[in-house]
């Protein structure tokens, strides 16, 4: 969300009444944000049927993934400002819409290149809905139902990644009408036209209009900053590691590095990337984090769910059975780790760090102490509830305290560049673990794992030592030096 979407979420005036139709729009949007929060994960568990039933090579599955991730980082900042410049209703409708057509693009292309092409759409329409969402939910409501409606989309949240991991696996084999994989795609019509006539007609128009201009060409140098990064860690290992490909990585780099530069002497309006957030070592220690965690996670995810299916005979629907061993840890953990943090502060997250990496660490050995062909369930199961445990004290109290730590008249620019670190570190890890991955399977997948795996486990061990660079307690009185930790 931009700043000013956090200064229109005040209390209403005086006298005024609450929109009557505020719950229902409410249920819209939720609705309409499972769409981003169920894709996230139900691509993951058809990724070999994807693979198989387009001939895709290893980095064409790495960018099936890597797309929308980066789709999405690309466009979070700038739709938030766009829906508080021009209204979030008409902002949400259209993300919805293109996200119907990027799904239907995606159930019916025939080629990798056509996927990740709908994929980076889908991306880009999930950034376009999502900023709308978290603004309209802050502005509808107020007082203990603001916490309420936050709290309901906390808890479906939590549910949709466990309910796209398995999804994506029922579907799959469910190969309804024949469609295998697609219907992963096909299932996001149904509910986005559901969402498109509910939402126009219960789902109120923006009263306040955010003034001043948006920075479109800082929009862009990021977007293309990022892919810049991204794309040579991707085509790299195909290519044999070309001299391009350093060049394009270099050139990414320097990108992120002179936007924020160039923005902090010429004060630039509606800046990108808030040169005042990276002085504070609080806010910079947790954007690392959160990169480090959502890379480790989603390319050891990824890599881990190649194993099963195609080096372990699991079919899609086995391996998200699986995989909701993962989501049942998180669960346990989730609902006590606000109020830990409260009592212990920052050691909770450090703790969630060493032990998601320990349950990493121990499916991995699992993995490699496997005699069978087929590995059984249950000598995984057990890490995969411990490194969800593990995520459920890191993952969900650090945006309180990482934001906590921030002023509150940025604390909208925090928040962008905060989720876009997440979708950005998710790409940069599938692009890294996969590379891994793949240049060490000429014999066995394990082998893979065996390489790939350390990775995650070290990058985890990273952001648990970061923590302690994160404020003591958890939640405080925003600050007004930015420089303060």
């Amino acid at each position: 969300m931009s700043h000013s979407t956090v200064r229109a979420a005040s209390a209403p005036a005086a006298g005024e009444r609450p929109d009557p139709k505020r719950w229902a729009a409410a249920i819209v949007m939720i609705l309409a944000a499972l769409l981003d929060m169920i894709d996230g994960s139900i691509v993951n568990t058809a990724l070999p049927s994807i693979g198989r039933g387009l001939h895709a090579d290893p980095a064409q599955l790495e960018w099936t993934v890597s797309a929308y991730l980066l789709g999405f980082a690309a466009t979070l900042i700038i739709s938030g400002h766009l829906g508080d410049r021009y209204g979030r209703k008409v902002l949400f409708l259209t993300g919805v819409a293109g996200f119907a057509v990027a799904s239907l693009a995606s159930a019916v292309a025939t080629d990798p290149g056509q996927l990740i092409a709908a994929r980076a759409v889908q991306g880009v329409a999930a950034a376009v809905i999502m900023p709308q969402v978290l603004g309209s939910l802050r502005t509808m409501f107020t007082g203990a139902e603001r916490g309420k409606v936050f709290a309901i989309y906390g808890a479906i949240a939590g549910i949709a990644v466990a309910t796209g991991v398995l999804l994506g696996g029922v579907l799959t084999d469910w190969n309804l009408f024949g469609w295998g994989w697609r219907t992963i795609f096909a299932v996001n019509l149904p509910l986005a036209a559901l969402v498109l006539v509910l939402g126009a007609l219960w789902i109120p128009g923006s009263r306040e209009r955010a003034p001043g201009r948006i920075n479109v060409v800082g929009n862009l140098v990021l977007a293309a900053s990022l892919v810049a990064v991204v794309l040579p860690l991707v085509e790299g290992r195909t290519n044999g590691w070309p001299l391009w490909g350093w060049f394009c990585l270099a050139g990414g780099v320097a990108g992120l590095v002179l936007l924020s530069v160039v923005q902090s002497v010429r004060r630039t309006p509606g800046p990108v990337l808030p040169t005042s957030l990276f002085r504070n070592r609080a806010f910079s220690a947790g954007l690392l984090i959160q990169m480090l965690f959502y890379g480790a996670m989603s390319g050891f995810m990824l890599t881990f769910t190649i194993w099963l299916q195609s080096g372990q005979g699991y079919s899609p629907a086995q391996a998200g059975v699986l995989m909701v061993a993962f989501s049942g840890g998180t669960f346990i953990t989730a609902p006590m780790a606000d109020g830990l943090v409260v009592k212990f502060g920052r050691v909770v997250l450090l703790v969630g760090g060493l032990v998601l990496a320990g349950g990493f660490f121990w499916v991995q050995y699992a993995i490699e102490q496997a005699a069978s062909a087929h590995t059984g369930a249950w000598p995984l199961v057990p890490g995969l509830l411990v490194a969800g445990a593990g995520l459920g004290f890191l993952v969900v109290p650090l945006a309180n305290v990482v934001l906590s730590a921030v002023p509150e008249r940025i604390a909208g620019g925090a928040s962008g560049v905060f989720s876009t670190a997440q979708q950005f570190g998710g790409a940069l890890g599938v692009a890294v673990i996969g590379n891994v991955f793949f240049s060490n399977i000429s014999t066995d997948l394990t082998d893979g794992i065996s390489h790939a795996g350390p990775w995650a486990v070290g990058a985890l061990l990273v952001c648990a030592l970061l923590c302690l660079a994160l404020p003591r307690t958890a939640v405080g009185a925003h600050l007004e030096d930015p420089g303060a930790t």
